[in-house]
């Protein structure tokens, strides 16, 4: 198994916004390589415990190997999607940090790089779902399009659409370099500060692996996990994820008050306690965590 240098993302930051308890029952979404369940893990006693999800099944085999003489974790080879449906009482805190993991970047063999050859895969989880070799070879230039301008935000989409398709359909888009070259080629403009395949690179991944649509589905199921004063932590990496959690815990911390009725007809279910950025000292250390937004919100009564 590769060994890789795993820096965690706001790492003091996550443990202080959870407010571990000694005897708590913690859950990390996202295991990854476990930074941040080994810092769960430092702040728990005998009788904590945690569960720690991750859908890609190198890096629940990377925990059972780190963990395997810690009784107080369990592991879960699952979407963190799946967490309302896999956890049997309910938790203290919940951490989710979205987005891919460094490891599975700096692994050619993954897909996610155009920095590196590899096949065009993309999954997070490689034992399910279509690759995407496979929905390049489904999709239409309207859906293609859609993709690249919706979850890249690509000012160019169906331009760049066009031509990934025609390769696509010519036999010429083999791997991901190959991807990112189409990609860099149908770009009229160059951003100097960024390659040319980020923002379409970023915009396949989240659609190989529906990465919004089960954000959206894992928010309010986290929240009703939690005991009354748990709390849920999130860490966002691009506009599009901070968004959707931004939205969400401000619908969530609101009661709503019908007008017709002349009365409160839903509770605020959460409060926030705001949001937390990197310090420059870890954005220096770790250029991944430039992007990083972490927000945080506590359960009510």
């Amino acid at each position: 198994m590769t060994s890789h240098v795993h820096a965690p993302v706001l790492f003091r930051e996550c443990l202080d916004a959870l407010a571990i308890k000694p005897d708590g029952v913690y859950v990390d979404g996202t295991f990854g390589r476990g930074g941040h369940s080994a810092g769960i893990l430092a702040h728990l006693g005998v009788q904590g415990r945690l569960v720690a999800f991750d859908q890609d099944a190198q890096a629940i085999a990377f925990g059972q190997a780190k963990f395997a003489d810690d009784k107080r974790v369990a592991f879960v080879h699952a979407n963190f999607a799946e967490l309302a449906s896999r956890l049997i009482e309910p938790v203290d805190g919940i951490l989710l940090d979205l987005g891919v993991s460094s490891p599975q970047l700096d692994n050619a063999d993954r897909g996610f790089s155009f920095m590196q050859k590899g096949p065009l895969d993309m999954r997070m989880n490689t034992n399910a779902g279509l690759t995407l070799a496979e929905r390049l070879a489904q999709t239409s230039l309207d859906e293609l399009t859609w993709v690249l301008k919706t979850y890249g935000e690509e000012k160019f989409a169906r331009r760049i659409a066009t031509a990934v398709l025609s390769a696509q359909q010519a036999g010429v888009l083999t791997d991901t370099l190959s991807l990112a070259e189409v990609i860099a080629q149908a770009q009229p403009v160059k951003d100097k500060y960024k390659h040319p395949a980020t923002r379409s690179f970023q915009a396949l991944r989240i659609w190989v692996n529906d990465e919004l649509g089960v954000l959206q589905r894992v928010l309010s199921d986290a929240i009703d996990q939690l005991k009354p004063g748990g709390r849920l932590a999130v860490i966002s990496f691009h506009s599009l994820e901070d968004r959707l959690v931004k939205q969400f815990f401000r619908d969530q911390s609101r009661g709503r008050y019908d007008d017709a009725l002349r009365q409160v007809v839903t509770e605020p279910r959460v409060k926030s306690l705001g949001k937390v950025f990197p310090s420059l000292a870890e954005t220096e250390q770790n250029p991944r965590a430039r992007s990083a937004i972490l927000r945080v919100v506590e359960r009510l009564n």
